[in-house]
């Protein structure tokens, strides 16, 4: 190897034994203890070096450089035609086949308490914004170019920003804070790229320091925190663990891949039904009914008593049979935005009262479960040419924390037929398109469980498509609100009225950080984006123009055949694995699809639909304001088994 060039950190201040044990840090230390004891802790930084880290805050002392060099390597070609070396229009040389590395200087000592390191982050950014900034912040383009070696002479911005948004996956860290699970925004993950030499610490199984980002919240920005695991001599390359905490060989080979790319294939891709343990994980606290209990029935010689939470059903609950009250205690149906825990004791305390949730309904509301459910309708048929499985309605799920290494095998193998990659990577705990990513890049897709669990389902290339004189033809999804009111028997049904969600720009398979193209879900994006709506008896007829070899009736066959399929495989197995029986328990859930092209047996192009997820408690304000009576036929249907002259069909 040459060494080309050779670096100290860009700001070295020295930091004095004085203004470490100096009195004015002692009251001021306590308080930023107090406001960051928990996040010290949980990042394992050293109690050792708490106070030296406090007063570098304090005083921005960036003081690596006193003990650290950033080296630049060439790597050496046996074959100088194949040197990664590009001659730009100035006639200059742009070498981009090196190495960065971090050495040290001089010995360090890990328990010298001076001996943390603040590094500071080039770019922080949200994934949604990260081609405006690359377009609008000066300066950033050039600099993330130059960090991630991204070839610039003779070539456009454009070019050179898809470069880094591809590359940018090898050097992205994550943090988030807030409230994940209740979808606030400020809570969705951030990423951002450490500077030069936070950059270039190398990966080893066998680290000799730990990076960490911390928040301070004196300032509200976030620093990444670099100390050492053990002594240093002069020389010595500092490196750290990429994956830390992974236990898995295969698993953490795969969320490797982006700076050390292997062949994955040896590993099968087949999945395999979890066992108990994985479903009772998320069965959070939750007791089941006691089923010797006798449920007596709703009474029959008075109104039923509604409690309803939902300010849009409760205006809209005009059927006379029907009474509001304003309390759980005197209700006899309890309709709740919360998660019911105690079935138990709601069977033993009040055998008559009646829940709008079933237990262990998040086999259909958790998006990794709802994929390991819908697998147990499948016949095990896998197309050898296409490695499309049965059944064609659910789109191929990995798991990206437990089926990583599978994924990548999975992935690798439709790469080597050729097959289109792309995939939708989606939290397992959240809706409304948040912390939702499109991608065909395996390194951007095995970085993503950084910021939270995730699966990633095969992305649908060839949707059917709706033609929108102002825009083109775009992305379109259809709800319909599925009633739950026994699992033994299986009794379900279908609200007949949907509705639909357009994207906004034309469809086309690119640009997949572009929302209003691939995303439908306008309803909470800010910005005043325009929601286009269309009521569903006004949508049919337009349709069949449209398609005039595909009537809506048959089309709808195919949902509601999805429909069946999707809750005997939710209620085939006992919980934890599958619904539990209640027969307190009625439910509503918002089954989201999307409409794709497929071939039938004898070859001819049919249409099939494709399950995206399925919501408790989804939004009715819609449902409502269009259909007045959405209310009373939920309602009636759930609760007073009466279907006349309502919108529902039964299915099962």
């Amino acid at each position: 190897m040459i060494v080309l060039d050779q670096k100290k950190t860009f700001s070295v201040t020295t930091m004095s034994e004085n203004s470490v044990n100096g009195e004015e840090t002692g009251e001021h230390f306590e308080r930023f203890l107090e406001q960051h004891l928990n996040q010290l802790q949980a990042s394992g930084v050293p109690s050792t070096h708490w106070k030296s880290l406090y007063v570098k805050l304090k005083e921005d002392i960036y003081d690596a450089g006193e003990s650290f060099k950033m080296l630049c390597y060439e790597m050496e070609s046996d074959d100088e035609e194949t040197e990664n070396k590009d001659i730009g229009q100035d006639g200059e040389e742009e070498i981009t086949n090196y190495k960065w590395m971090i050495e040290a200087t001089k010995d360090v000592q890990k328990d010298d308490s001076n001996n943390i390191f603040l590094i500071d982050h080039a770019w922080t950014y949200r994934a949604e914004e990260a081609r405006q900034h690359l377009k609008t912040i000066p300066g950033l383009l050039q600099r993330m170019a130059s960090l991630m070696a991204v070839k610039v002479n003779g070539r456009s911005n454009s070019q050179i920003e898809e470069d880094i948004l591809t590359e940018m996956w090898k050097f992205n860290q994550t943090y988030s804070f807030g409230h994940f699970e209740r979808g606030d925004k400020a809570a969705m993950p951030v990423w951002y790229v450490m500077d030069e030499f936070g950059s270039r610490i190398q990966h080893s199984e066998t680290p000799n320091c730990r990076t960490v980002p911390f928040y301070w919240r004196e300032t509200k920005m976030t620093y990444t925190l670099m100390w050492l695991k053990e002594d240093v001599d002069d020389g010595d390359e500092i490196t750290r663990d990429y994956v830390e905490k992974e236990e898995d060989d295969d698993i953490k080979k795969a969320r490797l891949l982006s700076w050390e790319p292997c062949d994955m294939k040896t590993i099968s891709y087949k999945q395999e039904e979890p066992d108990v343990e994985y479903f009772s994980k998320y069965a959070m606290n939750e007791t089941l009914p006691n089923p010797d209990t006798p449920f007596p029935g709703l009474p029959k010689d008075r109104n039923v008593r509604i409690f309803v939470e939902y300010g849009s059903l409760r205006d809209h609950l005009t059927d006379k049979r029907f009474e509001i009250v304003e309390t759980q205690e005197e209700a006899d149906v309890i309709w709740t935005f919360k998660s019911w825990k105690d079935y138990k004791k709601l069977s033993e305390e009040t055998p008559g009262k009646m829940i709008n949730q079933f237990p262990r309904e998040s086999v259909l509301t958790v998006k990794d479960l709802l994929a390991v459910v819908c697998r147990r309708v499948s016949k095990g048929v896998e197309d050898p040419d296409t490695l499309e499985r049965d059944p064609d309605w659910l789109p191929i799920t990995y798991n990206l924390k437990t089926e990583l290494d599978k994924f990548a095998s999975y992935f690798q193998h439709r790469e080597e037929k050729g097959l289109d990659n792309h995939w939708i990577c989606k939290p397992w705990n959240l809706a409304r398109g948040l912390d939702m990513h499109i991608s065909n890049n395996l390194n951007q897709i095995t970085r993503l469980p950084d910021s939270g669990p995730k699966v990633a389902c095969k992305y649908v290339e060839d949707p059917v498509l709706f033609f929108r004189e102002e825009v083109g033809n775009v992305k379109f999804d259809v709800r319909y609100v599925v009633l739950l009111s026994s699992v033994k028997p299986l009794k379900l049904f279908v609200y007949r009225v949907f509705w639909l969600r357009f994207a906004n720009k034309a469809f086309s398979l690119d640009h997949f950080d572009e929302y209003e193209k691939h995303f439908t879900v306008m309803n909470y994006v800010e910005g005043g984006i325009n929601l286009k709506q269309i009521h569903y008896d006004d949508f049919i007829p337009m349709f069949e123009k449209q398609y005039p070899a595909f009537p809506w009736n048959g089309v709808e066959e195919s949902i509601f055949q999805m429909f069946r399929e999707m809750f005997q495989g939710a209620t085939s197995l006992p919980p934890p694995q599958g619904i539990a029986h209640n027969p307190q328990s009625r439910a509503l859930y918002a089954a989201d699809l999307l409409l794709r092209w497929s071939t039938d047996q004898k070859g001819d192009k049919v249409i099939r639909p494709v399950l995206c997820e399925v919501n408790f408690m989804p939004d009715c304000d819609r449902a409502v304001k269009y259909h007045p009576f959405f209310s009373n036929d939920v309602f009636s249907t759930l609760f007073l088994d009466d279907t006349e002259s309502k919108y529902v069909t039964q299915l099962l």
